[in-house]
């Protein structure tokens, strides 16, 4: 006979910490029990911790307007100002001094700064001044030198001018006032030799110019060539004046081109008035005077 074991569910009920239920369902698992825990709402108030003393806001409102009432005031109690004892001073005086000292010397490397730049601009102008004054120097003396190599040129164009205006010849009679009436190398009866000048036909009495400058070396009658003058150039060059009626220069005179010699005649051997020239370069032998007149830019 087999007896069965009635199976009587057993509901156990169980209170968690955070206050919900743990209800045994009855029913068993392989001789186990399976707990369900049923979750338990609370729906009042909290609970005051207190019970039967006012809430805090109701204190602090309370305390106020008991303040208000009485009229208490809030003040911080007064500080004595600190009077600094006797044995402080030579403290204060000492730091006074020190921050004195501090200023003077900020105050004096600030002069002394002022100062050096002061010395150093000085320095600078001064070196510019004289460098100034030196190129002042060196170009008055510069201005001296061109002035005097200009004066020096101008004498030396001058020299030259008047050694070109004494080399320069020009005619021994006014142009359109005489004929050629013989040349150098003509040869006729008339001379005992071929004839050695040339001959300038004018008014008896016409004046005679000195061709080029030179000295009066001779002036007298010379017997054919009749009243004559020989002017001696600065080469040694003479020339010969010759038939003249009349002198105009003396010996030793200086005669430049130009200045009167004498005036036209006819004495000596000759056929009528008329100016004989002659050239003789080096106090030598005759040479055709229309030649040296010609390289000396003058064309009778």
């Amino acid at each position: 006979m087999t007896s069965h074991r009635a199976q009587r569910s057993v509901h156990s009920r169980r209170t968690t910490s955070d206050g919900s239920r743990d209800v045994d369902s009855g029913a068993s698992i392989g001789g186990r029990r399976k707990a369900v825990r049923v979750g338990v709402r609370h729906t009042g108030g909290r609970k005051k911790l207190f019970p039967g003393l006012p809430s805090v806001p109701s204190l602090v409102g309370a305390a106020v307007l008991a303040l208000a009432a009485v009229g208490v005031t809030i003040s911080q109690p007064e500080v004595a100002p600190v009077v600094p004892a006797a044995t402080d001073f030579p403290k204060f005086a000492h730091q006074a001094s020190v921050l004195n000292a501090d200023t003077s010397m900020g105050s004096g490397s600030a002069l002394t700064g002022r100062a050096r730049a002061v010395s150093r601009d000085s320095q600078r102008e001064a070196v510019q001044d004289a460098a100034d004054a030196e190129l002042q120097a060196q170009a008055e003396s510069q201005a001296k030198e061109r002035n005097a190599a200009l004066r020096a040129l101008a004498v030396s164009a001058e020299q030259y001018a008047d050694q070109i205006a004494q080399s320069l010849w020009q005619l021994p009679l006014p142009a359109g006032s005489y004929r050629l009436s013989s040349r150098f190398g003509e040869c006729s009866y008339l001379w005992a030799n071929c004839h050695t000048g040339l001959d300038f036909a004018a008014p008896s009495g016409s004046q005679i110019y000195n061709v080029a400058y030179g000295v009066v070396t001779e002036v007298g009658y010379a017997g054919s060539y009749g009243n004559r003058t020989i002017v001696t150039l600065p080469d040694g060059t003479e020339m010969w004046y010759c038939h003249q009626t009349s002198f105009a220069a003396s010996v030793g005179e200086t005669v430049v081109a130009g200045d009167p010699i004498g005036y036209v005649g006819s004495t000596g051997n000759s056929t009528g008035p008329h100016l004989h020239l002659e050239v003789h370069p080096g106090a030598g032998d005759a040479v055709d005077p229309m030649g040296a007149a010609l390289v000396r830019g003058l064309q009778f």
